[in-house]
């Protein structure tokens, strides 16, 4: 008896099957590799494009403290803005660094820091220049000050140069609703900017010396970087707005342009020949944003920044 060893045939539907699922399974591959190409895209990572020299862009978004929150929420942060200036100057190809500002100044504390590292970076060759957006105002300006080339747009607000300490009084808010309290201290200024009471003259005296010391050092902080005396920038540091053009009469920018314009100069000082890699280290990004979104909501960004936003010891500001 002759047996029958063929396979019996493979149905039509189920063919029809298999091919579904190889070109859903292909489809998915292609949403995925998509998708990591769009992520690294957002962290700054390119790939190896070549061996062009680059320029590195770091973005300065908002009022500007210490601490660390993604960038892309409303607020700089110091050690985020000053990490990337130091990844961007491990990288041998980075020839020169372009600072986007849009900030209305904030914590003299978180300029001085990004200050240091600006500082630092020039002194291991690689020129800093700023590119000024809307606003790089008061602490804006105190990082704009040492970078090796200032540009503006015409009606950027910048310069504010000056510092105000501010203190909350709402002691008769309380005394209305019937809260009193207790303070039991060990000095006199001890709960100095407290809410629940004004300020003695002995501590506006005091907050008045303060005010002045880092006056004063933005002051010194604007004379070397613009060279300039110190006489000549208190002239002009009451405080006041000034819009680009009159910053650059004022000697407190160099030149008008945009973005590209700064990048174009960075690269000029960085001396790179021929079209620059560009590398924008912190942009924010849909990527960025979603992949920090337990970090990023609005109640989460709150809680990261109520020590600067409500401190009990009043505000300083530059």
């Amino acid at each position: 008896m002759e047996s029958n060893t063929s396979s019996p045939p493979v149905p039509e539907n189920k063919k029809r099957n298999h091919i579904s699922y190889v070109i859903v399974l292909i489809a998915l591959l292609l949403v995925i590799g998509v998708s990591l190409m769009a992520i690294f895209y957002g962290f700054g990572f390119k790939g190896d494009l070549g061996t062009s020299d680059k320029v590195a862009v770091i973005y300065v978004q908002g009022t500007m403290l210490s601490g660390n929150i993604p960038s892309g929420l409303g607020y700089a942060t110091s050690e985020e803005i000053s990490e990337n200036i130091r990844r961007a100057v491990e990288d041998e190809q980075v020839r020169a660094i372009v600072l986007r500002i849009n900030s209305p100044g904030g914590s003299p504390a978180a300029a001085q820091e990004i200050a240091v590292e600006i500082k630092r970076a020039q002194e291991e060759g690689v020129p800093v220049v700023v590119s000024m957006g809307d606003v790089a105002a008061s602490a804006a300006y105190y990082i704009s000050a040492p970078t090796d080339y200032i540009i503006a747009n015409p009606s950027t607000g910048t310069g504010s140069i000056g510092v105000i300490w501010i203190f909350e009084n709402m002691s008769a808010f309380y005394e209305e609703e019937g809260v009193e309290f207790y303070i039991s201290k060990s000095g006199e200024l001890k709960d100095m900017g407290g809410s629940w009471r004004g300020l003695t003259d002995e501590e506006k005296e005091y907050a008045d010396r303060v005010v002045l010391e880092s006056y004063e050092d933005f002051v010194a902080q604007v004379a070397e970087g613009r060279n300039m005396t110190r006489g000549d920038v208190k002239a002009i540091a009451d405080g006041r707005i000034y819009m680009g053009t009159t910053a650059k009469e004022l000697g407190l920018v160099d030149d008008m342009g945009n973005l590209y314009d700064a990048i174009d100069k960075a690269a000029e000082l960085g001396g790179i020949e021929g079209e620059p890699r560009v590398v924008y280290m912190n942009r924010a990004t849909l990527s960025r944003l979603l992949l920090g979104s337990e970090s990023s909501s609005p109640d989460a960004v709150r809680q990261l920044v109520s020590y600067y936003e409500e401190n009990p010891y009043g505000k300083i500001q530059a």
